[in-house]
């Protein structure tokens, strides 16, 4: 994909998150009891209903996608050396199923177009440009869902990022058949200029989340 590279060489893996709270987004009680000093986020948006929008997003969201239909761009995806046992893992297709991708090299699965699905250990970088100034954010993938009605992912902030915390996307097909798409978050700035810059960072992560959960909606699958 255009703006896209696949880096072989690992510019990330031996990076070591910059926070200690690891999957605490997807912790119950987030939004009342987040790590200390962090700030919690939640946001749930129906997308339609049925197996076959239920699959289409959880594959979008496997694959980067609702970053991408947010207008980020993701580059230098790494995937982990084989030998790094604390993201030891199985991403499974839907109900057990294959939906499209084929799985190769050491277990990994790929889209037709050699993307690689999201997977633990999976390093990334997002890019955003607000008011002319490009924006690095490297996460590392640190849990993937795989179930018959929940599918998702959650990563974790790297050095270099403009914020410190976890993000988790979950889509969720519900028992009256309806599909959902919940993002939760806890963050804080990771320096002190963007501590002084809260109010912009707060907004351009409000910005971010809109056009998250937009990215899934009918019209744009």
């Amino acid at each position: 994909m255009a703006g896209e590279q696949i880096r072989t060489r690992e510019t990330h893996s031996g990076q070591a998150l910059t926070y200690a709270a690891i999957g605490a987004s997807q912790a119950d009680d987030l939004m009342y009891y987040p790590p200390k000093g962090f700030r919690p986020f939640e946001a749930t948006v129906r997308l339609g209903s049925g197996v076959e929008r239920f699959d289409s997003a959880a594959e979008a969201v496997l694959t980067w996608g609702i970053q991408r239909g947010s207008g980020l761009a993701v580059e230098n995806i790494e995937l982990p050396p084989s030998s790094e046992s604390d993201y030891a893992g199985l991403v499974y297709d839907v109900d057990g199923n294959p939906v499209g991708p084929r799985e190769f090299d050491e277990g990994h699965v790929y889209t037709e177009d050699g993307t690689p699905h999201v997977a633990p250990g999976v390093t990334a970088e997002l890019v955003v440009h607000v008011v002319g100034v490009r924006f690095v954010a490297p996460v590392r993938v640190v849990s993937v869902t795989s179930d018959e009605h929940r599918v998702g992912f959650a990563y974790g902030t790297l050095p270099g990022h403009p914020e410190i915390g976890e993000e988790s996307f979950m889509v969720e097909h519900r028992p009256d058949d309806s599909v959902w798409v919940t993002i939760r978050s806890f963050s804080k700035p990771s320096t002190w200029y963007y501590r002084l810059a809260g109010p912009l960072v707060r907004w351009q992560q409000r910005k971010t989340t809109k056009l998250y959960l937009r990215a899934l909606l009918p019209a744009r699958a």
